[in-house]
């Protein structure tokens, strides 16, 4: 039982993390020309990139962890 909440422990998050990522890349294509008028668009496109490669790295970071059955 233990694994199973630990495996939870850490996939929620994560999937939570993909779900914020989905919401912010949707902000920045409504929001594009607003963004674009601030100068502020290329800063969220850079976010969205950082948000996106540490939820794919965490990703396979559990996955690695649940294939040496560390979870």
């Amino acid at each position: 039982m233990k694994n199973k909440a630990l495996r939870l422990g850490w996939i929620l998050p994560n999937v939570l993390m993909y779900f914020l990522l989905i919401g912010l890349m949707v902000f920045i294509v409504i929001n594009a020309e607003e963004l674009q008028e601030i100068n502020q668009l290329i800063v969220y496109i850079m976010y969205a990139l950082l948000l996106g490669l540490v939820t794919v790295a965490g990703s396979f970071r559990i996955r690695s962890w649940i294939k040496e059955g560390k979870l």
